[in-house]
């Protein structure tokens, strides 16, 4: 069976706004020795840490992220009331320095850096790999850049970014063309797209599978030859899979 690592899913939003520094801090303090987030650029060309095109659900404004400057999103805050309340109504939405910043203080910590298609769209995959990039140059032996787009990916291929992702949405393409160009140390899916059985082999690269929340679940995709585990409950997993394999 595969060696299990854990990835802490846009940090601890179990119990945390996503993509926040306190949600990812949460995370290492958890145990978390890889974490997934997810990146925007400003309108001003200023790398964020966001998930959804539009800012409502975490901070509860109308906006799209790429419409609005970094000055402008940061006098925002992501606290998700609905989930949340007043709880996290300080917390502001990172920057890809302050996000660096910390890695660099954790450099044990890796990082999975999702190139979210509302930005590689809407500047091209050129200005958001550069900027991301230039941002993460000082711990670019911690980062794994990421991306449902296989173009984006080859593009960073091409540019010598040497930590790649790449994120199907079935599993047959993981046998596009266009991947053994890219050739991503990593291949990542959704569980739901995973064949029912069966052993589950990526040549050439290791396997991610996200949302996982059960930790039996999380053996027996290992057992079948998954690598990485992303989930939002990174610290009640590892309670989980300490019970379970002291239970053998």
């Amino acid at each position: 069976m595969n060696k299990l690592q854990l990835v802490a899913h846009r940090g601890y939003p179990d119990h945390f706004p996503e993509n926040t520094l306190l949600g990812i801090m949460a995370a290492i303090r958890a145990g978390a020795r890889f974490v997934e987030v997810d990146i925007q650029l400003s309108a001003d060309e200023v790398p964020v840490l966001l998930h959804d095109r539009t800012i409502q659900r975490v901070c509860g404004v109308k906006g799209v992220v790429h419409h609005m400057s970094f000055a402008e999103l940061r006098r925002l805050h992501p606290s998700e009331y609905e989930r949340f309340g007043y709880r996290f109504s300080q917390v502001r939405i990172p920057s890809l320095a302050e996000f660096r910043e910390l890695l660099e203080s954790h450099p044990g910590v890796t990082a999975f850096i999702e190139l979210k298609r509302s930005s590689t769209e809407h500047f091209g995959p050129t200005v958001v790999l550069n900027r991301v990039m230039r941002e993460l140059e000082s711990v670019a032996q911690q980062v794994v850049i990421i991306s449902f787009s296989f173009d984006v990916l080859l593009t960073a291929r091409n540019q010598e970014v040497e930590n790649l992702g790449a994120i199907i949405q079935k599993w047959s393409q993981r046998k596009d063309a266009i991947l053994r160009q890219v050739r991503p140390g990593y291949v990542i899916c959704e569980v739901g797209v995973l064949p029912r059985w069966g052993k589950l082999r990526v040549p050439g690269a290791k396997l991610m599978v996200y949302e996982i929340a059960d930790a039996r679940l999380a053996f027996r995709l290992a057992a079948r030859g998954v690598n990485l585990i992303e989930s939002f409950a990174i610290g009640e997993m590892f309670e989980q899979l300490e019970l379970l394999e002291g239970a053998e």
